[in-house]
């Protein structure tokens, strides 16, 4: 169902021709590079989080991890991970799949600076055997992201 209506959402922008699917599991950055053949950087990740009451994803490269000081910056408050048990209901998807396509009506997305030196991603794409091959032009618009946010640093 979410990889459906992910499809639907990507469909919009003309972009429903551009997602894979696989017979392995994509859930992990490990797992979609390997299934796709790419780089772990070029993998995005789009993490789900609590701010008071509201949902929000933030899409951050592969190689990249949420830094809690330029979290707290960010948004006044720490971060807060939506639990394992509650991601599908609050965004739309399960683990795994959690992308910025096809989700609740109430749930923000943002986009960490660290994905503006990328031309090739690949977030995942409703499921978690999904992806879909976007440039950094066409993740903005079917992403429909709030605002380019800093609250990442390298893992090391």
């Amino acid at each position: 169902m979410s990889l459906a209506k992910a499809r639907e959402h990507l469909a919009k922008y003309g972009l429903e021709g551009k997602i894979m699917e696989f017979s392995a599991s994509s859930a992990s950055v490990v797992e979609a590079a390997n299934a796709i053949g790419c780089k772990e950087r070029e993998i995005v990740k789009t993490l789900s989080f609590m701010l008071g009451e509201n949902p929000i994803l933030i899409a951050v490269a592969g190689d990249y991890k949420i830094n809690n000081a330029k979290f707290k910056e960010a948004f006044g408050t720490k971060a807060k991970m939506i639990p394992f048990d509650e991601v599908e209901s609050r965004i739309g998807h399960a683990v795994g799949g959690v992308c910025p396509f096809g989700v609740n009506a109430n749930v923000k997305a943002y986009l960490d600076i660290c994905l503006q030196n990328l031309t090739t991603l690949y977030p995942a794409c409703g499921n978690a055997n999904s992806a879909v091959c976007l440039t950094l032009e066409e993740l903005e618009k079917a992403s429909c992201f709030e605002k380019y946010i800093d609250v990442c640093s390298p893992m090391t």
